[in-house]
Formats: structure tokens, sequence, C-alpha cells
């Protein structure tokens, strides 16, 4: 499992103090408020920041970090991601998982067929949509709904699913 989770990327710098704007990789972008830093990967190192301050522009986080207060200072930092310990991730309640040790896993059927494996997590209003990459290369569009997926097992890398009629 990842010991490292993304909870957003930086778009673009904020006025000329050091701030800056970010798309949330979360699906709770409150959760802002509770962090005291992150970790942010540069591509070539990753750089642990302090957060000084949190705010919220439409669908955008807007933070401050300790010790940076001019633009030129986060300039270079636009498209990295942000990423935060699994100790300090949110509690996940029943029935919910990280998107990050979800991804890569086999897929069966609830008749013990392989299946596939889980390529993908779309997020959409109702529901979240799992693209499960096929052995013979084909990509197959499953609802995370209870009907479809019946049981994810994730120490043992194994999603059971239920083929509703109509979606192979």
């Amino acid at each position: 499992m990842e010991e490292l989770l993304q909870v957003g990327v930086i778009t673009s710098t904020h006025g000329i103090r050091g701030e800056v704007k970010v798309f949330p990789t979360t699906d709770d972008a409150k959760r802002f408020r509770e962090l005291k830093d992150v970790m942010l990967d540069t591509g070539k190192e990753t750089l642990s920041l302090e957060i000084e301050g949190v705010k919220f522009f439409k669908q955008f986080v807007i933070l401050k970090f300790k010790g940076i207060d001019n633009i030129n200072d986060v300039e270079r930092y636009k498209r990295c991601p942000l990423f935060v310990n699994r100790e300090d991730a949110v509690e996940l309640e029943e029935d919910e998982y990280f998107i990050a040790d979800m991804i890569g896993m086999k897929v069966i059927t609830d008749e013990g067929e392989e299946f596939g494996t889980l390529k993908d997590v779309m997020e959409t209003g109702a529901n979240d949509v799992y693209v499960i990459r096929r052995a013979d290369g084909g990509e197959v569009l499953i609802p995370a709904i209870k009907e479809c997926i019946l049981d994810v097992d994730i120490p043992g890398r194994l999603m059971k699913i239920h083929v509703m009629a109509g979606l192979v």
C-alpha cells in the first residue's frame, strides 16, 4: 500500500505573497483545514511544507506555506502534486477505500472467473465507476454500487463483482 496519498495538485500561484491555488484530489476539500503539513513532489525531490493558511475559492483551495512569502518562490511548483502521510489521512467509513490502494487489484466475478484488473476509478456525481482492463486489452466500466461490487479485499488485492446484464 502507498505510504503517501495525494490530496491535491498545485495549479497556479495566487497573488504575489506566495499563495498557491490547489485543485483538490480528495473527496472532501474541507480536510485541508485540518492539515498541518503536506509533502510536495517536485519530480526531483520531496519537500515537507507547513501549511500556514487555508482559503477556498470556487472548486480550489488556496494554500499559504510557512516561509514562502513571494510569488517567485512558488512559481516553480506549478503542476506539482501534494501528498500526506497515510497516518495523517482521513478516517475511512465502512466500504470506503483509498483509490491508490485499489488500482491494480485483480477482479473476479461472483462465479469465480477472472475478469480483469482495476485500472482506474472515475468519480462521478452519483457513484464512482471502476475501469477494469480485460485480459484481451478491452475495458469495461462497472458502477461502484452494492449490486455490482460484492467484496473488496485490500490486503488480498482482490475485488469480487457481479456483472449485471448489459454491462459487458
